[in-house]
């Protein structure tokens, strides 16, 4: 009687470790998948596309070259809202788009600004919800203040909206992070 338990036991004992072993595996089979999932999704981020880029791109053309009578083209309709480091700070509701205008133009006056230019990083923080998009732009400004050559690195956090005519700005929010001045050489 003895023989013959302990040879049932293992018996039975082999299944079950074998089932365990089956459950281990597939754990971390599934383990794996989800992790590769995971991964997939990084690689594949969502990016602003060129389309989204254009009126980013369109607003710095306007900044840089102040160009007398012209009104930037690149905002929404309505809805418009614009934080900025410049007087009065806030930029919102039917007339904001030429409010910031007027605002930026004395700024870039007062700070008696020359040769803008903006480079980009990598965006950030990409959002979709229907015909709305965020993203975080790390932008590099430099040019020439007072006759001195300035670089100022800082956020750019856009609400893009699709229009008719493509996309338009209807909201931004810019942040210093890093500003330098040296003499002119």
């Amino acid at each position: 009687m003895h023989q013959n338990v302990s040879t049932m036991i293992r018996r039975t004992a082999r299944p079950r470790q074998a089932h365990h072993y089956l459950g281990r595996l597939l754990g971390l089979v599934c383990w794996a998948m989800l992790m590769s999932i995971f991964a997939a999704g990084t690689v594949r981020a969502e990016k602003p596309t060129a389309a989204m880029m254009e009126p980013v791109q369109g607003l710095v053309t306007f900044m840089s070259t102040l160009r007398r009578g012209e009104q930037p083209m690149v905002f929404a309709r309505r809805g418009l809202c614009i934080v900025e480091n410049f007087a009065p700070f806030l930029f919102c509701g039917l007339q904001a788009a030429a409010n910031w205008s007027a605002a930026f133009r004395a700024h870039a006056a007062e700070g008696d600004l020359k040769d803008l230019a903006a480079t980009f990083g990598e965006a950030h923080d990409f959002s979709r919800s229907g015909k709305r998009v965020y993203f975080s732009l790390p932008t590099t400004w430099t040019g020439l203040t007072r006759g001195k050559r300035f670089e100022e690195h800082g956020a750019w956090s856009f609400v893009l909206e699709q229009e008719n005519a493509g996309w338009r700005i209807v909201g931004y929010g810019w942040g210093v992070t890093a500003y330098s001045e040296t003499p002119r050489s």
